[in-house]
């Protein structure tokens, strides 16, 4: 199985430096756009499945990429961004946000979704893919946060306390493969 990972288009709350999380944000014009520049760099890509975050923006990114391709997209919720919370729609220079991302010396977050919680959801997902589509290449369409766990699924956790500076940059892609 080999899995190429898309983080989606630019928001405005990225912009904003606002932590988006589980609140529903449409993709803004330069989101779009980085989709559509993300839709010819994959157009050579052999790709036999979509599979995206329920979010406005993924599947917006994902229908972006896959205008022309017609490839089937499946939506599902364990890609969804990470829940934080009552963190969510805060400037993230606010607090210290490195805080959510500490791997070894995690804390509890008000209604947030822990680093645990969260890493077990998406490698739940990754073991179901690695069952179900192992002969597949499949298109993840997700979110920065959910490609943490990806990374550290793939390539182990690093020795680092923060693992933030796993993050994928918007409609930013990576492959990874299982052998």
């Amino acid at each position: 199985m080999e899995i190429l990972i898309v983080r989606h288009g630019k928001t405005d709350w990225n912009i904003q430096k606002k932590l988006q999380g589980r609140v529903d944000i449409e993709l803004n014009e330069i989101g779009k756009m980085q989709a559509r520049e993300t839709a010819q760099l994959l157009e050579n890509e052999n790709i036999d499945l979509i599979i995206s975050s329920p979010l406005k923006r993924a599947i917006q990114t994902a229908e972006i990429i896959n205008e022309s391709r017609n490839i089937p997209v499946i939506i599902d919720e364990r890609i969804a961004e990470r829940n934080f919370g009552v963190y969510e729609g805060r400037d993230v220079t606010t607090f210290d946000f490195n805080e959510f991302w500490s791997f070894k010396y995690p804390k509890d977050f008000e209604g947030a979704e822990t680093l645990d919680d969260f890493f077990e959801r998406v490698y739940t997902f990754l073991d179901e893919l690695k069952e179900k589509y192992k002969d597949k290449r499949i298109l993840l369409v997700t979110h920065g946060g959910v490609s943490i766990p990806v990374n550290c699924y793939f390539n182990g956790i690093p020795d680092e306390d923060n693992i933030f500076f796993l993050c994928m940059n918007n409609c930013e892609v990576a492959k990874f493969k299982d052998e």
